[in-house]
């Protein structure tokens, strides 16, 4: 049974992986035939995965056509969006009022030291030592806040938000400004100022879905600029 289960798991963190990274883009069929033999697993596991990417909205699962990775649509985005405003800047404030926050200060520093290497990166850099950074920030936060709720809403919406973060590398310039956005947050962090950690969080979700609109926009051929206002109230 153990094994079954560390085999699920597998299956699982490899379909994840292969969704967020863009190895398995948006819209592609996911039939069980070639997903087993690519990932050399039988079919039980590979139905757990999928269920389980399901539920967390990777996958859409329907009758007649099966699992495909899920699209990104412009109003999913807005939704994720205002679930980040809604627990992130709290998180922040968390995280700020916690006695030992030592590993802010040394992100802070990491961050900052990054302005250098972005700027000299080309258009094919794949951004991993921002990538790992901002890996490490999500987690000292989780760690952090010390909030069962709190750590399970970032977790769900954390699949969804690495699959977007490979939006905005399209955008060197914004990069740069994400750079000193992380900044902000893990210096405000580190010095036990809640309200500007929480403030600074917020400045960053905001930006950061602006951006991301604003690629989508140029995909979908919708236009240069995308009413955020309107999107983000249509639905209350």
């Amino acid at each position: 049974m153990a094994a079954d289960l560390s085999q699920g798991q597998r299956t699982y963190e490899r379909l994840r992986d292969l969704i967020v990274s863009w190895a398995l883009p948006p819209g592609e069929h996911l039939s069980e035939v070639r997903m087993s033999r690519e990932l050399g697993v039988s079919r039980t596991p590979l139905r757990e995965a999928l269920h389980r990417l399901d539920r967390e909205g990777l996958v859409r699962i329907t009758a007649g056509r099966g699992a495909v990775v899920s699209e990104i649509a412009v109003q999913d985005v807005v939704h994720l969006f205002q679930m980040r405003e809604a627990v992130e800047p709290y998180a922040a404030r968390l995280c700020a009022r916690r006695p030992r926050r030592e590993v802010f200060a040394e992100l802070a520093t990491a961050f900052a030291g990054q302005r250098a290497e972005l700027g000299a990166a080309g258009p094919d850099d794949d951004y991993r030592h921002h990538s790992e950074l901002t890996l490490a920030l999500d987690e000292a936060v989780a760690d952090a806040a010390r909030n069962p709720y709190v750590v399970e809403a970032l977790r769900g919406v954390r699949g969804h938000l690495q699959r977007l973060r490979l939006l905005a590398r399209r955008r060197p310039e914004r990069m740069l400004q994400t750079v000193g956005e992380h900044v902000a947050i893990c210096t405000a962090i580190a010095d036990g100022d809640e309200t500007a950690a929480a403030a600074a969080t917020a400045t960053h979700i905001a930006n950061s879905l602006q951006n991301i609109l604003s690629v989508l926009a140029e995909d979908t051929g919708v236009g240069a600029s995308i009413d955020l206002h309107a999107l983000t109230t249509s639905h209350g």
